[in-house]
């Protein structure tokens, strides 16, 4: 049907701009894992795609004030763009602590939840990108199960990987530190799910 008000892809260019910093930011996350060597590097680049992300939500919330249509709800897209922002927050407070709490070495479990998170990552912005075409929306709701079954899958490895931790270690403290990560990459695991909770309740209200 032919439409009077022109059609507005800039918030769907946000949304897609801000998974991709998602993507990126839980890639570096993995290479941190693999090349610990280069952690500076690694942890930097993160950090700049931190600052990059709040510079896509500020655009969003400053579009969305001066918008008068919008393709969905208001509050779904604040919603879902502080869900990714969330995302790489998470990764980059993870990433950061490393270094300050002088991690010598990531351990199989941090690198085994990193490689979650980075599928789980990759499968939001396949979500996203959806969007575009909302009345049309083939394979989403199996995106958003696979979604889900990677929170599940990194619910367990966190258990499991502080259960270890406190039946191994030797220092307490550096235990301590190394739950404080494992928890805050969980969470950023989460938040995909948070997302994928997000994009449901937007396609419910929208078909």
């Amino acid at each position: 049907m032919f439409s009077i008000i022109p059609k507005d892809t800039g918030f769907f260019d946000l949304m897609e701009q801000s998974a991709a910093i998602v993507i990126r930011a839980a890639e570096a996350y993995v290479r941190l894992m693999r090349e610990y060597g280069q952690a500076g590097e690694i942890i930097q680049s993160i950090r700049q795609l931190e600052h990059t992300g709040d510079e896509i939500v500020h655009n969003t919330l400053d579009k969305l004030d001066k918008t008068f249509i919008t393709p969905f709800d208001r509050e779904d897209i604040q919603q879902l763009m502080k869900r990714m922002d969330d995302v790489v927050d998470e990764v980059d407070a993870s990433a950061k602590r490393m270094a300050l709490y002088k991690i010598e070495q990531p351990t199989t479990w941090l690198s085994k939840q990193a490689e979650v998170l980075l599928e789980a990552c990759r499968l939001v912005g396949q979500a996203i990108g959806k969007l575009r075409d909302i009345k049309r929306v083939d394979g989403l709701q199996e995106l958003l199960v696979r979604i889900r079954k990677l929170e599940s899958i990194g619910d367990d490895n966190n258990h499991a990987a502080v259960a270890e931790l406190y039946d191994t270690t030797t220092e307490p403290i550096l235990a301590m530190k190394l739950k404080e990560i494992y928890d805050r990459t969980e969470r950023a695991i989460d938040r995909c799910d948070d997302i994928a909770n997000t994009i449901e309740a937007i396609v419910l209200k929208n078909t």
